[in-house]
Order: C-alpha cells, then sequence, then structure tokens
C-alpha cells in the first residue's frame, strides 16, 4: 500500500469514528462502535434516525470538521449512511486544501 493510500485510509477511519460516536450517542447504543455498519441507512429501516438527529449530525459537522452544506439536496444525498457522510466531509476537507 502507498503512503497516499494509507494516508487517506486513516482520514477515513478518523472521520469515521467520529461519526460513528455522534450516531451511537444519538442512538444510545451499547454495541461497539465498530459494529455500527457505515453503510447502513442513516434514516428510516436503518437506524432510524429522525429529524433532531439530522440536526446533531449537521452540527458534528460543522463544529469536528469545519464543513457548512449550503446546498439542502446535496445535504440530504449525502445523508443516506455514514459512509455517504464520509465522503462529503473527505471531498470537503479536499476543496480546502487545495483553495488554501
Amino acid at each position: 500500500m502507498t503512503p497516499e493510500m494509507e494516508r487517506r485510509l486513516a482520514q477515513r477511519e478518523r472521520v469515521l469514528g467520529r461519526l460513528r460516536e455522534v450516531v451511537a450517542r444519538q442512538l444510545h447504543h451499547t454495541r461497539e462502535l465498530d459494529e455500527l455498519d457505515p453503510d447502513t441507512a442513516l434514516f428510516g429501516s436503518g437506524f432510524g434516525l429522525d429529524s433532531l438527529d439530522a440536526v446533531e449530525l449537521v452540527v458534528c459537522l460543522e463544529a469536528d470538521f469545519g464543513v457548512k452544506v449550503a446546498e439542502t439536496w446535496l445535504l440530504r444525498g449525502s445523508m443516506r449512511s455514514l459512509n455517504t457522510l464520509v465522503d462529503l466531509v473527505l471531498e470537503r476537507e479536499g476543496a480546502r486544501h487545495v483553495a488554501g
């Protein structure tokens, strides 16, 4: 594995870990964080989050990762699963590094 791939994997794991903590707290899960499947739907029949939980996730995105999403349609599409949220965070972090 190349150093660049290792760096990206570490970034992904860092973001996923933090998002898992937020979801676990919202769901009051007693399971281990790594048992929260990152491909499970956040809402509906998946984790069953509600609109208040969505607000908590948005606050986490802004506070922990500096990700502000002005486009509602983009945010809605990104909140399907933990993995789609991780993709959003990494995309925004990458855009900041390129612009900076």
